[in-house]
């Protein structure tokens, strides 16, 4: 699965500050081998060349969940 600018992904890297965290796509860059990687904004900083098996797109909600 491919990503855009602007989705939403969580970051799945065990070496990563942001290991876990819900992040923004802000640039993709296809390398010459013809495959992306990443730029991801995150609350508290960026990571970049992220490769796309590090990503799964998050959940699509603002966390505004029912209470009763």
């Amino acid at each position: 699965m491919s990503f855009e600018k602007d989705d939403k992904v969580v970051l799945s890297d065990k070496h990563s500050e942001y290991d876990g965290e819900t992040g923004t796509i802000t640039q993709v860059v296809e390398t010459m081998f013809g495959d992306a990687t990443y730029t991801i904004s995150f609350e508290d900083g960026q990571e970049a060349g992220i490769p796309e098996d590090s990503l799964t797109l998050a959940a699509d909600g603002d966390g505004a969940e029912d209470e009763e």
